[in-house]
């Protein structure tokens, strides 16, 4: 390793340590009940024990560090979903139900930060950009499976793709924020096969036949 490799490491590691830091802060006192809109910069550079500063370099504003804590909540929540859409779907309607049960799991997880996400999201441009691009793209996912089945004689062939791919999207999205955040856990198995049902009618119109 050449003189100069070294050094460049430990800077990068160095800088990775302190982002890993105030992320992991700021996700704490999330967590202890402070809403993200009421965290402090200076507190929390004092608790991840940084200078203010360097928080800054780190995160030019708020709204950066936000979309920094949102960038892993937001992977969870669309990640199993991504990866059904894109599966052959023999499992039938207990695919999708496996789906839906890990995004209740993920907001569950991450409530506090994706409710700061949507909530910031109606006044801050950068974080709104942000979100509107992750739910693009997972809506796009959608929508080339739909296309896909389309072509293949599988969905009906006067299916508006691109509008079911955006209303499956915002149908699972709001049922999944409004179940995660009035209520506690005992009734998201109804709920997870409740929208796997919907969409898989919605999707091929007829039930799943038996395992």
């Amino acid at each position: 390793m050449s003189s100069t490799t070294r050094p460049r490491r430990k800077v990068r590691e160095r800088r990775d340590d302190v982002r890993h830091r105030v992320l992991r802060t700021a996700a704490e006192m999330m967590a202890d009940g402070t809403p993200y809109t009421e965290l402090p910069v200076q507190r929390i550079a004092e608790r991840a024990d940084v200078a203010r500063s360097t928080f800054y370099l780190h995160f030019p504003d708020k709204s950066r560090l936000l979309i920094a804590l949102a960038e892993e909540a937001v992977e969870g929540l669309f990640g199993e979903a991504v990866t059904w859409w894109r599966a052959d779907h023999a499992d039938g309607v207990e695919g999708v139900a496996h789906a839906m049960r890990q995004m209740i799991a993920a907001y569950r997880e991450h409530r506090r930060v994706l409710a700061a996400l949507s909530e910031v999201a109606g006044y801050d441009p950068d974080v709104a950009a942000f979100w509107r691009d992750r739910r693009r793209r997972f809506t796009d996912v959608v929508r080339e499976r739909l296309d896909a089945e389309q072509r293949a004689g599988a969905v009906d062939p006067g299916m508006d793709v691109p509008t079911t791919a955006q209303v499956l999207t915002g149908m699972v999205e709001q049922a999944i924020q409004a179940r995660c955040r009035h209520d506690e856990g005992p009734g998201d198995e109804r709920v997870a096969r409740s929208l796997a049902r919907a969409i898989w009618l919605t999707v091929y119109g007829v039930p799943a036949p038996p395992p």
